[in-house]
């Protein structure tokens, strides 16, 4: 399935994480899939809005990764999510710049994804991630680290 990933910066420098709400303790960095006909950095904005409530005039666009990062699914997981469809994701991942205040954040959405979320400092960010995207993570750190 071909997503986005949004890796965002605070002011201060640490990266937003969202708790997902149908898994306790499984932490994430907003993402999702692109609609047919849709741009990735247009689904970029969508996705932040969708799952945090942030609008496109509170970020900045750093960076585009150059290519995409993958991620398969765990065999658990296979033919449980996504109506059995996909087993994994090709993604297309954006560096951004918070530009707003907490307050701006609002997962309380439509479709809501988290149950909580945080501001991480980058040493945590691969821990905190589920165990079979932690590959994923740690390519888009490195990828992106020149713009620390």
């Amino acid at each position: 399935r071909l997503g986005v990933g949004i890796l965002l910066f605070d002011a201060s420098g640490r990266a937003f994480v969202g708790e997902r709400a149908d898994a306790r303790g499984a932490w994430q960095m907003p993402q999702g899939g692109i609609d047919e006909g849709e741009d990735p950095q247009t689904a970029a904005l969508r996705e932040l809005g969708e799952e945090t409530g942030i609008a496109p005039h509170h970020v900045d666009i750093i960076a585009r990764s150059a290519g995409e990062h993958l991620y398969d699914l765990p065999p658990e997981l296979l033919g449980r999510i996504w109506k059995g469809q996909y087993r994994g994701q090709r993604q297309i991942w954006f560096l951004m710049n918070f530009l707003g205040r907490d307050e701006d954040v609002n997962i309380a959405t439509a479709h809501q994804e988290f149950r909580d979320w945080r501001w991480a400092h980058v040493d945590e960010l691969v821990d905190l991630i589920v165990p079979f995207k932690r590959e994923l993570y740690s390519n888009v750190l490195k990828e992106f680290a020149p713009h620390f």
